[in-house]
Parts: structure tokens; C-alpha cells; sequence
């Protein structure tokens, strides 16, 4: 298997396996639809090929010299999901989007993934595993593939989200499907702590 092929599978079973960011797209696009959450998938996607170029330009070994920042970054993480997940939960399951309603932004997306855990994880591994430090073109091409391959893979919850909204026509089924997705949500919160 070539490097770019390596690359590519990295990329995939790190952007479309359930986490914190994927959860978040599905309940975008259940309560909003594909064209609003399509603002959080950009986001994210952009949000995270930054956090790659940027680990592999160095911050990798800033973190390796300030552990307690990198404990910093894990429970400022940690603590943002499950402020999502909270307000997730208590969303009273209207059909009617209010302008308080937090809409899905293309900056909340990117914000996300410099506070996911999952997200940190992904790139110091991917870094290490494809870039070794030294060679920038592989850096650079690893960070264009993950960036097709995040985009599609997010924008994929999403456009399942939207579907699955159609089919939770009542207030009291989208209710339970946030509940479930805040459930979910904390609970990866939670298991990032390890």
C-alpha cells in the first residue's frame, strides 16, 4: 500500500467513526437541515486541516514541553462537549428555530475541533505515523487529503441528520433524539478523559 493510499485510509476511519464532531453534525442536520449544517462541516473541516498543519509544523513538540497544556486543552475540551451536550439536552424539541437557537456556524465547527480530544489525538497520530517531522510535501499532501476526505466524511452526518429530521416530524421525537445525541455526546466526552 503506497503512502498516499495509508494516508487517505487514516483519514477516513478518523472522519466518519462516531465522536464529538460527527454527533454534533447529525444533530445539525436533523434540527436544521444539510444547507445550514454544511456551515459546521466547512468549519470543522478547515478547523481541523489548521490543527494538522499546524501539529505537524511544530506544536507537537510544543506540547510534548508544557504537559500541563496539553492537560489544559483536554479538560477545556472535555468541558466545551459537554456544555454542548447540555444544551443539546435541554432543547425543548420545537420545530420553529428561534434566533437564540444555536444555528450551526462555520466557526463553532472549526472551534469544536481545537476542543476535541479526538480531534488532537488524530492529528498528533497521523502526524507522527505520515509526516516524520521532517518532510514537508507529505505534510502538506496528507493535510489536502484529509481535508476531501473530513469534508465529505462530516458532511455525510449531516446529510444522514437532515434525513433522519424529516422522519422526527413531532417536537417530542426531535426531543428524543436530542436527548439521545447529548446522551452520546457526554458519554465521548467522558470517554476522552482517559
Amino acid at each position: 500500500m503506497n503512502q498516499t493510499l495509508a494516508m487517505a485510509s487514516f483519514a477516513l476511519a478518523a472522519s466518519i467513526t462516531p465522536g464529538p464532531v460527527n454527533l454534533v453534525a447529525l444533530s445539525c442536520g436533523a434540527r436544521y437541515g444539510a444547507r445550514a449544517g454544511m456551515r459546521h462541516v466547512g468549519g470543522a473541516t478547515a478547523g481541523f486541516t489548521l490543527l494538522l498543519l499546524l501539529t505537524g509544523l511544530g506544536l507537537e513538540q510544543t506540547l510534548r514541553q508544557w504537559p500541563a497544556l496539553t492537560q489544559a486543552l483536554q479538560w477545556a475540551g472535555v468541558t466545551f462537549l459537554l456544555y454542548m451536550a447540555y444544551q443539546l439536552a435541554r432543547s425543548d424539541g420545537s420545530l420553529d428555530m428561534d434566533k437564540n437557537s444555536a444555528r450551526p456556524s462555520w466557526w463553532r465547527g472549526a472551534a469544536i475541533q481545537w476542543l476535541n480530544p479526538k480531534a488532537w489525538i488524530a492529528a498528533l497520530a497521523g502526524c507522527a505515523a505520515f509526516t516524520s517531522g521532517q518532510d514537508a510535501m507529505a505534510l502538506w499532501r496528507f493535510a489536502g487529503l484529509y481535508f476531501l476526505i473530513c469534508y465529505v466524511s462530516v458532511g455525510a452526518w449531516v446529510v444522514t441528520g437532515a434525513w433522519l429530521g424529516q422522519k422526527l416530524e413531532s417536537p417530542k421525537r426531535l426531543r428524543l433524539f436530542n436527548q439521545t445525541m447529548a446522551l452520546l455526546l457526554g458519554l465521548s466526552a467522558l470517554g476522552l478523559l482517559n
